[in-house]
């Protein structure tokens, strides 16, 4: 026996609005009821009110419009007099009051997963108050103007540009070009929100993690340093390095999925080994040594990632890695690439990386695989020579071993 669509709509407008009328009892539990327009069966009143009406013209809408403009006028009498008696203006209520009246349509004209969207984003945001309250408080003058820069980089300028090389000596197009600068300072930009209003006083660990998902070898430089002035127990400390290089193979990788999906499916063994060695190692330094005490140290400055000149800096760096590379193939080919990827590791990679990644150069998909694990090594080498000579005597050791494993394996696949 089937069991009629009305009926199922019915009983879910009924569900759903007891269920909000419910939440609205218990966040207001506290206050006066004679403050307050209703509760859970004024709401439940409120959803089996619009379902009717609906139903009664669902083509015209009529009848439905007129409720809503009755149910508008008696809650804005209510507003009102609130204002007047108690001198309150909150429209929280007034406004989850709309939606459930409207729910009927909704669940009629849309899928069944948006319906419960929309109730379960009603019940999260008021119980939620207090906790945005506090998030709005971490936000500075400048915090919305950064967002509002990341979005007209992303979604204004970077779609008007063509995808065509800029010329035949600088192989890259105007979009990829910019594609670049967005996907960089999309990531360092997502580490500098969860650094910022996630992780404020994170642990050692944490710093690792969102350090490494700005800049690896700049986490690694401040981590190495306060070394020297903290007696920060070993086994975190050098752990929290090895976890930033982890992070890094993540955001390279995710780097090569948006400009070059056809070379991702040639790294995704090796990056998938060597991230998974990374943690292990890191894990592993962390249970074998742990000379000094556990505590935390305050996360390592990391500047917006949307500021102009980080980025400008990112894009110079990004063409003229591309020029080069582009006379490097054509000069000296595949061991010429390869002979830069290890030079290139003394300085930041990613320029040089998404530069190979997103250039259209005459050379084959594993050669270029082949210099990105290189240039990667290359990189990894560096940051230990910055842990050693910076670092306390303390985690030499561990930052030797530690770096070691996860270099030799870089080599191997090299080889391999």
């Amino acid at each position: 026996m089937d069991i009629p669509v009305d009926l199922i709509n019915f009983l879910m407008v009924v569900a759903f609005s007891l269920l909000i009328g419910l939440e609205q009892r218990r966040h207001h539990f506290e206050e006066p009821k004679d403050s307050l327009f209703g509760m859970d069966r004024t709401f439940t009143m409120l959803g089996i009110l619009g379902f009717v009406l609906y139903r009664m013209s669902p083509e015209k809408l009529i009848p439905f419009s007129i409720g809503a403009v009755v149910v508008s006028v008696f809650l804005a009498i209510y507003y009102f007099k609130r204002i007047e008696n108690q001198n309150r203006y909150g429209l929280t209520s007034i406004i989850i009051a709309l939606i459930t009246y409207s729910l009927t349509p909704l669940i009629y004209n849309t899928p069944i997963w948006l319906t419960i969207l929309v109730v379960t984003s009603v019940l999260v945001l008021t119980q939620l108050k207090k906790q945005l309250k506090i998030l709005s408080g971490k936000f500075d003058d400048n915090e919305f103007i950064t967002l509002a820069k990341f979005l007209v980089i992303s979604g204004i300028i970077l779609p008007l540009l063509p995808n065509k090389e800029i010329t035949e000596f600088i192989p890259v197009s105007p979009f990829k070009f910019w594609l670049a600068v967005v996907v960089i300072s999309g990531i360092s930009y997502l580490s500098y929100l969860l650094k910022k209003f996630v992780f404020p006083k994170s642990g050692m660990l944490i710093t690792g993690i969102l350090g490494g998902m700005y800049s690896s070898t700049a986490t690694s430089i401040v981590l190495a340093r306060k070394s020297k002035v903290t007696n920060i127990a070993v086994n975190r400390m050098t752990a929290s390095i090895i976890l930033a290089t982890g992070m890094m193979f993540i955001r390279i990788f995710i780097i090569v999925l948006v400009f070059n999906s056809a070379l991702a499916k040639h790294l995704v063994v090796p990056f998938t080994v060597l991230t998974f060695i990374t943690f292990l190692t890191a894990g592993v330094i962390y249970k074998v040594c742990k000379k000094g005490i556990s505590t935390s140290i305050e996360n390592p400055k990391i500047k917006n990632p949307l500021e102009f000149n980080t980025a400008m800096l990112f894009a110079f760096l990004f063409v003229l890695f591309s020029v080069i590379t582009k006379y490097v193939l054509k000069s000296y080919g595949t061991q010429g690439l390869d002979f830069l990827a290890l030079v290139v590791g003394v300085t930041d990679i990613d320029p040089f990386l998404v530069s190979l990644f997103s250039g259209e150069y005459q050379v084959t998909l594993p050669a270029i695989a082949n210099a990105t694990l290189i240039a990667i090594s290359s990189n990894n080498l560096v940051k230990l020579g910055y842990v050693v000579s910076l670092g306390s005597k303390e985690i030499r050791l561990s930052a030797i071993v530690g770096f070691g494993v996860i270099i030799v394996a870089s080599v191997l696949f090299v080889l391999i």
